[in-house]
């Protein structure tokens, strides 16, 4: 076969790692909280349960030996039961509250060993959160809640209100800057909570249960408002939740609690597929997962061949077909050297091509199998892949191509979460 149509690379990162490196670095981190925390750190030491070491001593481990790394750019949302130590583990991050012991290294610095000075300009600098409870300030404007951050820090009036209202914008609240927090309904309180958060413009930044007391209608919509501002920004977000739906449409990752132990790390399908123990087992239980998948989600890159655009196209297309034969495949899609699609083949078409009297590369295309968006859901698409037995490419918003996604892979998805939630 002729060297330039040996299938290229199955996608342009196809594997879907994420190389970035870690914004933070969690080691060994226990929050005990009671007034002999070094006798409980040594019953655990010893490998006592937490709920032996509280009959025995009246000590409460609220997050114990806690170890993991958060991504730069990624929505790392901590998931688990109440009482499972969710939100003292995202104030040890911080150092709201102070680990018993470990550390927290957020871009390499160690912030549990910071003095105070170090903390403090730390949180002003570069570390913002966003509470539950809005917390605002009644008396002062919606400018001016969102402005706080920047005032403490020392920043001049004018300047600190320019960028509030930039962040106001951000968060579609420019027309309610006058305002004050009681003229607003909930969803635009926390929208204020955001933009202060936002307005020291953080690369990191802590969400506790921000959204879990907006009704379902408004929780959605800030889903929205967030998912809007991360990918124009790409913060590091740390977001606790005890929602499922809402763990699987903002989070990149997820780390499942129980009794203060983190139990499992990973992309929310992939944890909900293989569970690594009987507590998330059941946490997952009769989750539909195909509410939350994407097309990209279930988009194979072993299933449809994909050639370079031919530079000799009686000699590639002859090759192509053969290629397909051999391998007991019709379609093919073509790609450019940046793996943006060009477009899908069939031998039928390669062949109806190398008819013609000039070949051309219009001429081999299929104008009827059109590429789907691979952040498209999957639910939306189910009816027409059904319908037509030929496979169809995915791409992502920049035309690159992502894989395919064909009858077969459709069954094999159904079935498998019919079997997972038997």
């Amino acid at each position: 076969m002729d060297a330039a149509l040996t299938p290229g690379p199955s996608a342009a990162g196809g594997t879907g790692e994420n190389c970035a490196p870690a914004k933070i670095v969690v080691r060994n981190l226990v929050k005990v909280f009671g007034n002999r925390p070094a006798v409980a750190l040594q019953m655990l030491e010893q490998g006592l349960h937490k709920d032996e070491i509280f009959r025995c001593t009246g000590q409460i481990v609220g997050v114990q030996d806690a170890s993991f790394e958060i991504r730069s750019g990624e929505i790392f949302v901590i998931m688990g039961l109440s009482g499972s130590g969710k939100s003292t583990l995202i104030r040890l991050l911080n150092r709201l509250l102070e680990p018993t012991s470990g550390e927290v290294l957020v871009d390499g610095q160690n912030v549990a060993s910071m003095d105070r000075r170090q903390l403090i300009d730390l949180r002003r600098r570069d570390m913002s959160m966003v509470f539950q409870s809005f917390a605002l300030m009644p008396h002062r404007t919606v400018l001016d809640n969102a402005a706080f951050g920047l005032e403490v820090a020392g920043i001049d009036k004018a300047q600190r209100e320019k960028r509030a209202l930039q962040v106001l914008e951000q968060v579609g609240l420019t027309a309610f800057a006058r305002k004050h927090p009681s003229e607003l309904s909930g969803g635009m309180q926390q929208r204020v909570g955001l933009a202060r958060a936002l307005a020291v413009d953080p690369s990191l930044m802590l969400m506790d249960e921000a959204f879990s007391a907006l009704d379902p209608l408004k929780r959605h919509e800030m889903q929205h408002v967030l998912l809007d501002l991360q990918r124009d920004h790409k913060r590091t977000i740390v977001f606790v939740s005890h929602d499922l739906d809402e763990a699987f449409r903002i989070g990149d990752r997820i780390a499942i609690m129980e009794g203060g132990s983190v139990v499992q790390v990973g992309d929310p399908h992939e944890i909900a597929r293989n569970p690594a123990t009987d507590y998330v087992r059941a946490f997952f239980r009769g989750v539909d997962l195909t509410r939350h998948l994407t097309v990209g989600d279930i988009a194979r890159t072993d299933q449809v061949p994909i050639f370079p655009v031919p530079s000799n196209i009686p000699d590639e297309f002859g090759a192509a077909i053969e290629h397909l034969r051999s391998i007991k495949r019709h379609y093919g899609f073509l790609v450019d050297p940046a793996h943006r699609l060009i477009g899908v083949v069939s031998i039928d078409s390669l062949l109806r091509c190398l008819g013609q009297s000039r070949p051309d590369l219009a001429g081999a295309l299929l104008d009827h199998v059109p590429a789907l968006a691979g952040a498209s859901p999957f639910r939306e698409v189910l009816g027409q892949v059904a319908r037509n037995p030929h496979p169809f490419p995915v791409i992502d918003g920049k035309g690159i191509y992502m894989g395919a996604v064909t009858q077969t892979i459709l069954l094999e998805h159904l079935c498998d979460e019919e079997t997972r939630n038997a």
